[in-house]
């Protein structure tokens, strides 16, 4: 299957102004200008590119959920009932705040997400309460971390 979007070429100064700004969102402008040895007006101009080609899209502040009190991070394998199903019950999962991601895969399971708990306590009514319980849901298969040993973007 062909991608329907082409690849989108970046030069050596858009490199520079993403990897300061993939390190700290909030660099100044002006200071990614200096060190690029280009113009603010050019920075910004560069942005609107990448932002109109969605290479980049929005800035975000990254949420410790340990400070919060999740210290369970699982991974878990939904078997569905049928894969027509799949539909209705990414919807439901939707509503489960404590799921972050959500993906359709190959392999064993229909669809894999990531979600946090407080703890094993929390994470067995999730289990029980909230994902078994999802109509078309067959069986779950979880996966707990124990630890994050990366956690990066696409280099660029």
């Amino acid at each position: 299957m062909k991608s329907k979007n082409k690849p989108i070429i970046i030069d050596g100064i858009d490199k520079k102004i993403l990897r300061a700004l993939t390190e700290d969102a909030r660099t100044p402008i002006l200071e990614i200008a200096r060190n690029v040895g280009i113009s603010g007006a050019a920075i910004h101009q560069r942005l609107r590119k990448l932002e109109k080609s969605k290479l980049i899209s929005g800035s975000q502040f990254i949420i410790d959920p340990k400070v919060l009190g999740y210290s369970t991070m699982t991974f878990v394998g939904i078997y569905l009932e049928k894969a027509v199903n799949t539909e209705d019950v990414i919807r439901a999962l939707k509503k489960v705040p404590e799921v972050l991601e959500c993906h359709y895969t190959t392999g064993d399971w229909n669809i894999f997400i990531k979600m946090l708990a407080y703890n094993n306590n929390h994470l067995m009514l999730l289990l029980n309460n909230k994902i078994q319980s999802i109509k078309g849901v067959l069986r779950t298969e979880s996966i707990i971390s124990l630890d994050q040993q990366i956690n990066r973007q696409i280099r660029i």
